[in-house]
């Protein structure tokens, strides 16, 4: 029997999570990457619900644990630091602003690559050019790298970012982005003596928001946030971003001087927060997982899960079906699940980003309630406001062991 081969374009997590579970089910993995190599930079990012469970089936729930942010809990504060509301981090798979588990991107994707490097080939500093699926596509998919020699796989599967752009040679002319008109900048700074291992999030009106998270590696993790209706900001050069957040947030207290500072030379990452949506996540032998597919954007709390997820249940299917019927059940199963985890609550992100002074301060009541005993004993409000739907399908199980025929799998490498 020829063993069925993959290639996975992105290196983050949802690629080498499908590349784990593909390895299990006999399956031949070669994940590319257009970087030169792994980046361990990147913000916080949490694991929770069905993700949890993926971890857990994976074998690397601990390893998350033990490379924790540590941090304990998220705190809403006013312009001069002085505490609005606090809630402890979660106690259960998916509950809580702050999860049980949280951790930088890039070390969860560190672990799950460093379990598939015996078994997966890795490309780096590479990228898919042009991809050709045949007349008919019985014999694979030909990818012509950018620099690598041009190779075919039996599937193709696109595991990169919101914006990917692999995507648009999958569904050329498709706008896959819906933009939340929301602008993201994150960077890390030097921890001070004044930090805390809660999660610090300021709501400073005219729709503009600061926070700082800690972080296992002796810094901390600050967010710039600003509600916007023009578009293409992220498009700008690195001078031309850091002016524009000096000047957004001139004005703002508590730490906006300390972090505005710091713009020059901290490491920035500036970006535009929407949501892919597509009425298909394949194509031929092509196929999308993680955010490619269906970012949720990092207000909904869920892209982790989603990505874990989506591999864990695409790979399972893949072993178990032809790619046309595997592509059209992974579909059926994620989709619900994805579905839920786009649908924002009214308001978002607007609505913890007010624009006027009289909005932050209704923001801030209601926090102070949903932060109050009697909340804590009844629930109810502060689940809505952070617990999301992220144990909202049932995990299928898979066999481990390769089922497709080599005349199902078709193609070549």
């Amino acid at each position: 029997m020829r063993t069925p081969t993959v290639l996975i374009s992105g290196a983050s997590i949802a690629g080498p999570a499908l590349a784990y579970w593909l390895n299990t089910r006999g399956w031949r993995t070669t994940v590319v990457e257009r970087f030169d190599e792994l980046r361990d930079d990147g913000q916080n990012i949490d694991v929770r619900g069905a993700g949890r469970e993926v971890a857990r089936r994976m074998g690397i729930e601990d390893a998350i644990r033990a490379a924790s942010t540590g941090e304990t809990g998220t705190e809403f504060v006013d312009a001069d630091g002085t505490p609005v509301a606090r809630f402890a981090a979660g106690r259960s798979d998916s509950g809580g602003a702050t999860a049980e588990l949280e951790i930088l991107r890039g070390q969860l994707s560190r672990i799950i690559v460093d379990r598939t490097r015996d078994d997966t080939e890795y490309v780096f500093g590479d990228q898919i050019v042009a991809l050709d699926d045949g007349d008919d596509g019985d014999d694979g998919v030909t990818v012509t790298f950018a620099h690598g020699p041009t190779r075919t796989f039996d599937v193709v599967v696109v595991a990169e970012g919101l914006r990917s752009r692999t995507r648009s040679l999958v569904f050329p002319g498709v706008d896959a982005v819906r933009e939340l008109g929301l602008y993201c900048a994150y960077l890390t700074i030097p921890r001070t003596a004044d930090d805390t291992d809660l999660w610090r999030w300021h709501s400073a009106a005219r729709g503009r928001s600061l926070s700082l998270r800690p972080d296992n590696v002796g810094t901390i993790r600050a967010t710039l946030t600003f509600l916007s209706d023009v578009r293409g900001l992220d498009e700008l050069d690195h001078d031309a971003v850091v002016t524009i957040l000096r000047r957004t947030f001139a004005d703002v207290g508590w730490v906006a001087p300390r972090v505005l500072s710091a713009l020059d030379d901290a490491p920035l990452y500036f970006d535009a927060v929407g949501q892919a949506r597509l009425p298909s996540w394949s194509s031929g032998r092509v196929a999308l997982v993680g955010d490619a597919a269906y970012c949720s954007s990092p207000v909904s709390g869920m892209s982790t899960s989603l990505a874990l997820t989506g591999a864990y249940i695409l790979a399972g299917e893949l072993a178990a079906h032809p790619h046309t019927a595997a592509f059209a059940r992974y579909d059926a199963v994620v989709r619900p699940y994805v579905d839920q985890a786009q649908k924002l609550p009214p308001g978002t992100p607007r609505i913890a980003n007010p624009r006027s002074r009289a909005g932050v301060g209704v923001m801030n009541t209601v926090l102070r309630i949903a932060a109050s005993p009697a909340a804590e004993r009844l629930g109810g409000l502060r689940s809505k406001l952070f617990t999301p739907p992220a144990d909202a399908i049932d995990l299928p199980t898979y066999p481990t062991r390769p089922s497709v025929s080599p005349a199902r799998a078709g193609g070549q490498q």
